[in-house]
């Protein structure tokens, strides 16, 4: 109940805002390009009531700070049955009322699961382990129809960085590809039932073993290629990611996205909680140094390779959100306060100024 009257009285501030008002702040890109963040956890983090500033010191609304730097669309991540109702479809569903009432775009990332879903690991929701195959196709279908009847999304995922499959063991892609390919397409046809202008994306991490990955999906009817890029686990070259892109580009005839990716202004910290991009040896270096300039610089050059690809048409901040918003002598807050889009003070970084696509 706390967390629907905290989205509620959101909703209640920003709609005070005119059309006007809002277009004033619509520095957006072209309408076909995409200016993402991943800012799943903003309603928990706003619960500490976290001040935000410009460079001049200025409080500044965070949501609405993100759209005067154009970004256009806002990603978010459901879980079936999480224990925190932020990653819920309910709360999903308040929050992205707020975005779209912002003129936000919103772009959904199913995990198919109660809690994260990576490579390395695809866990059966709780609630669907003891359904047969043909019953969780059904599972699948009615759980994505839900979704996309209760939010009405731009973008979905059909699962989160699916390297390895989806819901295991059944979607096991190396033990299982055609029960894989059964799933995928199940999601597929849920998501077209119901709308002829969602994007499907299909999402792999990194781009090792991505030219095998979209083959073996070439003939899912998708529209989007997202690809992870964190240069901790994916590589340190642009210019091999600009190759990679090239390829699927060329190959598939796809759109391509960067779907995720992240870069610290930092390798200090603000809390008490380890974070997972805290050595140089997780940096390119010497360019891109772990500094407010070359957090900026990274994604300014990414923005260019993916744009420069045939197809490319943008990327995604995960964890802009991130900051250390537990308090300074928390070992529970944030992993990811030294990648945020704000600084150690919730002041707006430089990196902000890449977000325009015009």
């Amino acid at each position: 109940m706390k967390k629907i009257k905290f989205i509620f009285i959101l909703i209640i501030i920003f709609a005070c805002e005119s059309n006007s008002e809002i277009s004033d702040h619509w520095g957006g890109p072209s309408p076909d390009l995409i200016s993402a963040v991943d800012i799943s956890y903003f309603p928990t983090i706003a619960e500490s009531n976290p001040l935000f500033y410009n460079s001049q010191g200025d409080q500044v609304e965070f949501l609405n700070s993100l759209l005067d730097y154009g970004i256009n669309t806002i990603r978010l991540r459901l879980w079936v049955n999480p224990t925190e109702d932020v990653s819920s479809l309910q709360g999903v569903k308040e929050f992205s009322t707020l975005l779209k009432s912002l003129g936000f775009r919103i772009w959904i990332t199913p995990h198919f699961s109660d809690t994260w879903a990576h490579p390395g690991q695809q866990i059966l929701p709780s609630e669907w382990e003891s359904l047969n195959f043909e019953e969780l196709k059904q599972e699948l279908y009615s759980h994505i129809s839900e979704i996309m009847t209760e939010i009405e999304p731009e973008y979905i995922q059909i699962g989160n960085e699916i390297n390895t499959g989806i819901l295991f063991p059944h979607g096991d892609i190396v033990n299982n590809p055609n029960q894989f390919l059964e799933l995928i397409n199940q999601g597929v046809s849920a998501v077209r039932s119901l709308s002829s202008t969602t994007k499907i994306i299909l999402h792999f991490a990194g781009y090792e073993a991505s030219q095998w990955f979209y083959n073996l999906v070439d003939e899912v009817d998708y529209d989007v290629i997202g690809i992870s890029y964190y240069p901790k686990w994916h590589g340190k070259s642009l210019e091999e990611l600009e190759s990679q892109l090239s390829n699927l580009s060329e190959n598939f005839g796809k759109e391509i996205l960067i779907a995720e990716t992240a870069y610290p202004f930092t390798l200090g910290w603000n809390d008490w909680t380890n974070n997972i991009v805290g050595l140089d040896e997780h940096l390119i270096l010497p360019d891109y140094p772990a500094s407010p300039e070359g957090q900026r610089n990274f994604i300014r050059d990414l923005k260019t390779v993916v744009l420069g690809v045939d197809g490319g048409v943008g990327f995604c901040y995960w964890g802009a959100e991130l900051i250390a918003w537990d308090g300074e002598n928390s070992e529970n807050g944030s992993v990811w306060e030294n990648q945020a889009l704000f600084d150690f003070n919730n002041v707006e970084l430089p990196v902000l100024q890449e977000f325009s696509l015009n």
